[in-house]
């Protein structure tokens, strides 16, 4: 099988497994939502930079909780058998493109549920929407190779955290950076620099994973 086929294979694989065990995306939600609910009960009035602040932290906890399950939850039996039938390469960019969909849909009402509950004040949509899609490629994509390295370890959801902690920080530090500017004012210019340094963030970090997981596949 080639690189694209094989990738999509598995890719529907992973929905198939994630559509017979429904309680995993589930429980996600039922996360992600406790803590918009615990938001709206606390705060009175949400608005600016603690709103952005508070959106960035539900996005974070809620991807570590999605995306920890990548590799972690995979018995050795199975990773056996799919290395047996697909290259280390299609089984990386499998899991980062079915974790960059779930990302999406989980951003996606994340921002629904909590404009419904904190309002939306945001003012330059373009740039904040732009760097949601970004900051969920970036999220799904660390936590995906990430779980991989850490499932050969035990305690493995810690050290997946630990291990992701110090490349999240420059992202989360331009994600923040422009989601500020965007609720301030409406000049998507302004943005164009730090969202141009995400998407090569992006690139960079999926062919780096592309790169090192065979090596990682051998062990």
């Amino acid at each position: 099988m080639n690189l694209l086929s094989s990738t999509f294979s598995l890719i529907k694989k992973d929905i198939l497994l994630e559509w017979r065990n429904k309680y995993a995306i589930s429980g996600i939600l039922m996360y992600m939502l406790s803590i918009i609910l615990i938001i709206f009960f606390t705060f009175e009035n949400v608005q600016g930079p603690v709103w952005v602040v508070l959106f960035w932290i539900i996005i974070l906890f809620t991807a570590i909780n999605a995306i920890a399950k990548s590799f972690l939850s995979e018995s050795n039996g199975r990773n056996l058998y799919l290395y047996t039938l697909a290259s280390p390469q299609s089984i990386i960019l499998s899991k980062i493109i079915y974790n960059i969909c779930i990302m999406l849909f989980l951003c996606l009402l994340a921002v629904l549920f909590y404009s419904f509950s904190a309002g939306f004040p945001v003012v330059d949509n373009t740039s904040f929407f732009l760097a949601l899609t970004l900051g969920a490629i970036s999220f799904a994509s660390i936590f995906s190779m990430m779980s991989a390295i850490a499932s050969k370890a035990n305690n493995s959801g810690t050290l997946m955290a630990i291990l992701s902690f110090p490349i999240l920080i420059p992202i989360l530090k331009i994600l923040l950076r422009i989601s500020l500017q965007a609720v301030t004012e409406n000049n998507f210019s302004v943005n164009m620099q730090d969202i141009l340094y995400l998407l090569a963030l992006n690139v960079f970090i999926i062919t780096l994973a592309l790169i090192l997981f065979p090596y990682l596949w051998r062990d």
